[in-house]
């Protein structure tokens, strides 16, 4: 098939693999503009825009899809389908309608459950057993079209965001292709209208962490928040990431360390930390991290 492809983030570059590695013609591939990173400041490319270079595809990066040049030249390219997943623009209905066969998106939840910006992070947070990648038909609103495929998955008692975003993008890529292979039989099946619920885009507003809720939500909390943009509490005068956890049976009062291996009370139950970070260092796992800097029993974090 003659795809477009349209995304811009690491969680789309298996899919642009998975697409070229199954035969189909990727005629150009829409991103985000670079834009500056790092210490220079110098605009860099997005991940998808790298890998797509390495490909030997065209890409293209219009700040925007609304006007009618931008709608010409996507209609030029005579697609048959176009794949869309973590792109970053609105969709206007002149590109929604050009390919043969529409937009399918490719999204990170079982919908009509957390539609919207933060599939991953939400879900984590607000401890749902399951998760999973919905191949969705796109219409102008937001995830709102009918879905084609769905495939669920267990969400692990110790998983953070990072790696669960890791395993949902090899899920998007193996099912797409499969509803690709299928597409003039699948049967689109409209969302149901109980059960919606929207994903806000993270506000590193919500990172920091009270040691006065209760255990389960400070593990969902960190788990929820890692790799980015990273649960945190003061150490003494030093701010410190915790990326990841698992709940401890411990009791005590809050913000306190129980032991000498980064248990630390909350306001009922208690976590232990398995990963963290400090300020201008890479992340580590806790019997690392705990040579730089002691949480020793007795320690009060978050003050």
């Amino acid at each position: 098939m003659r795809i477009i492809f349209m995304g811009t983030p690491d969680f789309s570059v298996p899919v642009l693999n998975a697409l070229v590695e199954a035969g189909h013609e990727v005629v150009a591939v829409y991103c985000q503009p670079p834009r500056p990173a790092g210490r220079g400041k110098k605009d860099r490319p997005t991940p998808v825009h790298a890998r797509a270079e390495a490909l030997g595809l065209e890409v293209r990066h219009p700040t925007s899809l609304r006007n009618e040049e931008a709608h010409h030249d996507f209609a030029a390219l005579n697609a048959d389908i176009a794949v869309v997943v973590a792109y970053g623009l609105i969709l206007p209905q002149a590109v929604l309608d050009a390919p043969k066969k529409g937009c399918l998106n490719i999204h990170a939840s079982l919908l009509p459950r957390w539609r919207g910006a933060a599939p991953i992070h939400r879900a984590i947070m607000a401890g749902d057993a399951e998760t999973g990648i919905c191949i969705m038909q796109m219409e102008a609103g937001l995830d709102t079209g009918p879905v084609l495929m769905r495939k669920a998955t267990a969400i692990g008692a110790t998983e953070t965001t990072g790696e669960l975003h890791d395993r949902l993008s090899a899920m998007g890529a193996e099912l797409i292709v499969q509803a690709l292979q299928q597409i003039d039989t699948l049967t689109p099946e409209a969302q149901p209208e109980g059960g919606v619920t929207y994903a806000q885009k993270i506000d590193k507003t919500e990172a920091q962490i009270d040691w006065t809720r209760p255990a389960v939500d400070v593990d969902r909390q960190i788990r929820g928040l890692s790799p980015f943009p990273g649960a945190w509490t003061m150490i003494g005068t030093e701010r410190v990431k915790l990326l990841g956890s698992r709940l401890s049976d411990q009791r005590g009062t809050a913000g306190t360390a129980l032991d000498n291996v980064f248990t630390i009370a909350c306001g009922s139950g208690a976590v232990t930390v398995t990963r963290a970070q400090r300020a201008g260092k890479g992340a580590q796992d806790t019997e690392t991290f705990l040579r730089g800097m002691a949480v020793s029993m007795g320690t009060r974090l978050g003050e």
